[in-house]
């Protein structure tokens, strides 16, 4: 990361972002003790909505880098240079969701941020959540912990897809419940819970089972600091059978321990 970059990042969170954050949403942040004041860490969030990627870097006195989808950057007409701008200039990378190579570069790309000592976020889900629900993390998370040997640091994100809907641009600042006669104040939240250490699986980073049981012990530590129900299907599986007008309940197969990511 260049300089220049790093010193817009903090003009940005200091001076621009995280005032306005902080004055319109006053949001509650817990565990800031558990984020290493130097080093590498991997921060692994679950992901409810595009203003997660504001209210964390808010939170955190030190700079995130978090992969950002292609798409953000290949925008066209002058409104997605723009955007391309902005996200290069916050340190943000580009990240191809098709697989394969794609997703062995952003890996790669993620194991070098590490290697120079810098914190990398990761949404374990892929996507954003389509219904408020935690569901089943990718094995990439548990790839890069293993291969980079750095702390895992689990980070809640807490009713940011009540203040931002999927399929919504501007914030709402009110939510209406039921039983309740006035409407109350949506105050997002940033949980961060303590590190998690994996460096008994060193050298094991191509064994299917050990990502897969990695993977699983992340989001419970993800399900026990947010507080959602674990569904286990794929983020991405779940908004497609939405879009076809399914319910996603309908196609869960049921097992022992379901609330878990076990």
């Amino acid at each position: 990361m260049t300089e220049v970059k790093a010193l817009l990042y903090l003009f940005l969170r200091r001076f621009f972002v995280g005032p306005i954050a902080k004055l319109l949403f006053r949001p509650r942040v817990e565990g800031l003790e558990n984020i290493p004041k130097t080093g590498p860490a991997l921060l692994v969030s679950n992901h409810l909505a595009f203003t997660d990627s504001v209210f964390l870097p808010v939170a955190v006195p030190r700079q995130i880098i978090f992969p950002a989808k292609s798409e953000y950057f290949t925008a066209p007409g002058l409104k997605g240079r723009v955007m391309a701008t902005f996200f290069r200039s916050i340190g943000q990378i580009p990240i191809d969701r098709s697989g394969g190579r794609a997703s062995l570069a952003a890996l790669n790309t993620g194991l070098e941020i590490l290697a120079k000592g810098e914190l990398f976020g990761i949404y374990p889900e892929g996507t954003r959540s389509p219904d408020g629900r935690l569901y089943k993390g990718k094995t990439g998370v548990a790839r890069m912990a293993i291969v980079a040997g750095v702390p895992v640091i689990p980070v809640a994100m807490i009713d940011t897809e009540k203040l931002n809907p999927p399929g919504t641009v501007w914030p709402k600042f009110l939510i209406r419940e039921p039983g309740r006669r006035f409407p109350r104040l949506i105050r997002p939240g940033v949980a961060i819970g303590e590190p998690m250490d994996f460096s008994r699986y060193e050298g094991m980073e191509r064994d299917r089972f050990v990502l897969r049981s990695v993977t699983d012990e992340i989001m419970y530590a993800l399900m026990e600091l947010s507080g959602q129900e674990y569904v286990d299907m794929y983020a991405e599986k779940a908004k497609e059978l939405i879009k076809a007008g399914e319910s996603v309940d309908d196609h869960i197969k049921p097992r022992h321990g379901d609330t878990k990511a076990s």
